[in-house]
């Protein structure tokens, strides 16, 4: 994939191209790519809520991604 990166006057990246063969391979792999910008449903608001919750209430639950795969390597 050759991405072109997009910059305005002062040399700030502002934007990606991607060539529309890949925008088409990426639209198969991921059909709702064009929904990600929309806003969440209330029951994921809710469900996000309630976890952010739960972690705020037991912060020694929460684990590094790095570490659940080490768990999980260690148990196969």
């Amino acid at each position: 994939m050759k991405l072109q990166v997009i910059q305005d006057g002062k040399g700030k990246n502002t934007g990606v191209f991607i060539p529309m063969e890949d925008w088409t391979l990426i639209k198969n792999q991921y059909p709702d790519i064009e929904n990600a910008d929309a806003d969440l449903q209330q029951w994921e608001k809710d469900l996000i809520d309630t976890r952010l919750d739960a972690i705020a209430k037991n912060p020694e639950r929460l684990k590094s991604g790095k570490n659940l795969l080490k768990e999980l390597k260690r148990r196969i």
